[in-house]
């Protein structure tokens, strides 16, 4: 099975965070001095270089003053409800 973050979903993800920083009128310098963090963490997060949990999301979108489960559901809905749960790392 692929990583999670190279999947269509993932990519949704990184997109919906890209603009709720974008439609908070943030740059990425200023989300990571709210988040204290450095730049390039935002920066990674976004471009995919770095993976993001569930913890991570919701302050990331706290930061941008948005309701992290608005998101989560939009993003939800971009499993098929035929998607059946495959194994992780060779899982029983």
């Amino acid at each position: 099975m692929r990583k999670s973050s190279h999947t269509p979903e993932y990519a949704a993800l990184r997109g919906e965070l890209r603009s709720a920083r974008a439609e908070a009128e943030l740059s990425q310098r200023d989300l990571a001095a709210r988040l204290h963090v450095p730049h390039s963490w935002v920066a990674k997060v976004e471009n995919g270089e770095r993976r993001i949990d569930l913890v991570e999301f919701c302050w990331f979108l706290s930061a941008c003053g948005m309701d992290p489960m608005p998101i989560l559901r939009r993003l939800a809905s971009h499993f098929a409800s035929d998607h059946k749960p495959r194994r992780v790392n060779g899982g029983r």
